[in-house]
């Protein structure tokens, strides 16, 4: 099909992901401009191998390269895309906005809405400040619990990405609570020691960590589902538990539901597992497909926020219009009936063959799903950590990548990484995706 006639519920064209010839001028011509060719790392291809698709357009669940090939989409520009590409309400909104100007410096009418629809939908969430990225709010969420509690030292779990913040770059040792070390050039090791990895899903870790620092950490920051170590959900009892033992020590409990917000569940994370905790980041969906984050939080740790109090943070674009009218419409969207249990379901549904496939095959690789999220692992065991999931075959997965992407299945280029479903994914997209897949593990596997 041409990449000028979109149809989200065709099947993948026997030809997607060959001829690239385009694709591979674009990225010889950006290896000169940019670093890698990219403007964020994993856009490379570097974790599967091969040259970059570049992309023309998106329309439903549906992208076209710039070579005219078409594929099923299970990125969703990472996430923000839960409505699918191009969604006409959200387009609407964006053009309706720009018509009255893109930025003013100034306060406008869609800040407050917005805001007032995440406080409604975001339990934990009693005041919120609008920023421009996800990294920007883990960032200030992080400042924030220092500020309130006058202490320096952050938790944080190894496997888990929060935004390329200096004190969150580290490497992660081995062990009950190790200090970490600087895992980016140009983080200074001091700054990398005031955060300390523990792992996820391992209660005794975190308690050893507050043993042996309680008096001088001042928050817990987790993506309750893990979505950066590709999906990993909570053991039972484990949220439950950190949020007991944050709260025995007087540290803030910050949830990164930048990803898993609006997309696990229609109320966050939080709303799913019964959690209660302090700080609460989200981005992604919040803006629809265009850049933005926030972080909010009780009242009476928000209110330290300037101006309101002493901490300072600011940003020349947060609260964008244009952001805030795609991030209004999204969300309305996902509270109307049926929406968000469509997507829920059209996951199930997608998750459910995938898992019948592996077992036609024999195969014992591992199939994580919550909501509208969901991971394929190249290993035989369980993954509830990043040990776990270090020990995937990566090589396979990339094989299957290109398999997948050859068949017209547009998948994440990392085994490391979350799938994103979208409520324009149909019923045909699904079964066309089991049978991509089928074939697509039989040809790496077989």
């Amino acid at each position: 099909m041409s990449a000028d006639r979109p149809n989200a519920n065709s099947g993948p064209p026997a030809d997607a992901g060959r001829g690239t010839q385009r694709s591979e001028e674009l990225f010889a011509r950006a290896k000169e401009l940019m670093p890698g060719g990219v403007n964020s790392p994993v856009r490379s291809f570097r974790g599967v191998g091969g040259s970059p698709l570049f992309i023309a357009r998106g329309a439903g669940s549906h992208l076209w390269d710039v070579d005219g090939h078409e594929y099923i989409d299970y990125i969703g520009s990472w996430g923000p895309l839960i409505l699918g590409h191009s969604h006409p309400e959200v387009i609407a909104a964006i053009k309706r906005t720009a018509e009255d100007g893109t930025s003013f410096g100034a306060p406008s009418p869609l800040e407050v809405e917005l805001a007032e629809l995440v406080i409604d939908l975001v339990p934990g969430v009693e005041m919120v400040r609008m920023v421009n990225s996800g990294t920007e709010a883990t960032m200030s969420a992080l400042r924030l619990a220092r500020a309130c509690t006058g202490r320096n030292k952050i938790v944080k779990f190894i496997g888990c990405y929060h935004g390329h913040a200096d004190s969150l770059l580290i490497k992660a040792g081995s062990g009950a609570a190790t200090l970490g070390i600087p895992d980016s050039p140009g983080v200074p090791a001091t700054v990398a020691a005031t955060t300390i990895a523990v792992p996820f899903n391992d209660v005794a870790a975190l308690e050893a960590a507050f043993k042996a620092n309680g008096g001088d950490i001042a928050g817990v920051i987790l993506e309750p589902v893990v979505g950066n170590m590709g999906v990993v959900p909570p053991r039972p009892g484990y949220l439950e538990a950190v949020r007991e033992i944050t709260r025995d020590y007087g540290a803030l409990l910050i949830f990164d539901e930048v990803m898993t917000g609006f997309r696990v569940a229609l109320h966050c994370a939080q709303s799913l597992y019964g959690i209660d905790p302090d700080l609460t980041c989200l981005g992604k969906v919040i803006g629809g497909g265009l850049p933005v984050g926030a972080y909010g939080g009780k009242r009476k740790f928000m209110e330290m926020v300037a101006p309101a109090g002493p901490m300072y943070q600011a940003g020349t674009l947060s609260g964008n219009p244009l952001a805030m009218a795609a991030g209004l419409v999204t969300l309305r969207k996902l509270k109307e009936p049926g929406v968000f249990e469509g997507l829920a379901a059209r996951t199930d549904e997608l998750v459910d063959l995938l898992r019948q496939t592996l077992r036609r095959l024999n195969l014992k690789y591992q199939v994580n799903q919550v909501g509208a999220m969901f991971t394929l692992f190249f290993t035989d065991r369980p993954v509830w950590n990043w040990d776990d999931a270090a020990t995937c075959d990566a090589k396979r997965y990339a094989a299957f990548f290109h398999a997948m992407l050859k068949r017209g299945v547009h998948l994440v280029p990392s085994q490391f990484e979350a799938c994103f479903m979208s409520a324009a994914h149909t019923a045909a997209d699904v079964e066309a995706t089991a049978r991509a897949a089928q074939e697509a593990l039989k040809e790496v596997c077989g």
